[in-house]
């Protein structure tokens, strides 16, 4: 789809090995994906058994380590997913939170044991997990954080509760971030039968709505001490702060993915649609309208070419990723709700997907860390 647009874009990260990944995962979702959303939106949650299935087609997990089951990838081949499953029009599916960020907590700092245990299962979609991170008081500044963690023999004793929480309803593993007496920390839950722990409603959000994104609850809930992730108390805030760049680069990706689909899904509808007795894309506004998104897309892409590139080479710093983020997300709500508007009144419609990308698009400038917070980031690096 993307080269509609671009024909000869050749992106300077991909290989012979990315266009295969890229052909497989365009088929799987083109046919798993997009025909269930309005399904999955009713439900508020994708089918259990697609994560088995998106397992058994080997597209979870690509870049955690091949010798406890990962693809033993880089996140190049994650961001092929990211941006195929975009291209497919899907905003139900958590393959971000499970695949490309929540499970790289594990594979950086459970033990030898636990990763044994976990990664197998995370990349076979048998396990699910998520980040218990936001409070229902507490979103950006993570000093705020309540939920606590008391040590009590051979266990922690957890209470408090999250809120806004991606796979909420499906997650076996949940990273939960606690205040412990020396400051932050990470400790993971097996969910399966945990007393105190627990589910509360499915938020109703303006877009995603096939996301199964709710409330959790810990009460007295307890937990093994080998749960702690690095095995040391007080290390979760440099824990956290050292994935961010990798979850606000991927951020960017999915929102440079999803201006383009936005774009191309334009223009094949004003190439279709008439007024006037014309296509609508014979009008001059409508022309240069979508030469400027046109123009975004580009920059878009060259930027998260770029960040991708200095990822890999583990020189992707918080400002940068930063910039990944606040720019393709600002962009990615000024283009698409320019190309909503040449739609018309379908463009209202939620059957359409620009309607369903229009809505998915807006959380992009919140979570992840606002767009504030990632302005008062990079002007430390000025």
């Amino acid at each position: 789809m993307p080269g509609l647009l671009f024909p000869d874009y050749v992106t300077p990260w991909e290989t012979d090995d990315h266009r295969l990944l890229r052909k497989h995962a365009a088929a799987f979702f083109a046919k798993e994906a997009t025909p269930n959303q309005a399904r999955w939106a009713k439900q508020q949650q994708v089918d259990r058994e697609f994560w088995n299935k998106a397992g058994d087609a080997g597209l979870l997990g690509l870049d955690l380590p091949d010798q406890y089951g990962g693809g033993g990838g880089t996140f190049s081949h994650e961001a092929v997913i990211l941006q195929e499953r975009t291209y497919a029009y899907d905003t139900a599916f958590g393959y971000a939170v499970h695949s490309t960020l929540a499970s790289h907590y594990i594979s950086a700092y459970a033990t030898d044991e636990q990763k044994r245990r976990w990664i197998l299962k995370m990349v076979s979609g048998e396990m699910v997990i998520a980040v218990a991170m936001t409070e229902p008081g507490t979103g950006s500044d993570l000093q705020a954080i309540r939920t606590t963690a008391v040590r009590d023999g051979d266990e922690y004793v957890i209470n408090g509760s999250k809120t806004f929480i991606s796979n909420g309803s499906h997650c076996d593993l949940v990273v939960i971030v606690v205040r412990t007496e020396p400051g932050l920390s990470l400790i993971v839950a097996e969910t399966e039968g945990l007393r105190g722990f627990q589910r509360g409603r499915v938020l109703e959000k303006i877009g995603q709505h096939g996301q199964d994104t709710r409330e959790l609850s810990f009460t007295d809930m307890r937990v093994p001490a080998a749960n702690l992730l690095g095995g040391v108390e007080g290390n979760g805030l440099a824990q956290l702060l050292e994935q961010l760049p990798r979850e606000r680069l991927t951020l960017g990706v999915e929102a440079v993915a999803m201006t383009e689909a936005a774009v191309v899904e334009t223009v094949r509808y004003v190439r279709e649609r008439t007024a006037f007795g014309r296509p609508l894309l014979d009008f001059q506004n409508t022309k240069f309208v979508l030469a400027e998104c046109k123009a975004e897309v580009l920059a878009g892409k060259t930027l998260i070419d770029h960040c991708i590139g200095l990822y890999q080479d583990g020189k992707l710093d918080a400002a940068t990723a930063s910039i990944a983020k606040l720019w393709g997300s600002d962009k990615q709500v000024e283009v698409i709700d320019k190309c909503l508007q040449l739609f018309g009144g379908y463009g209202y419609m939620m059957e359409y997907p620009i309607a369903r990308l229009y809505a998915a698009a807006r959380v992009q400038k919140i979570y992840g860390g606002t767009n504030e917070i990632m302005k008062v980031l990079i002007a430390r690096s000025l």
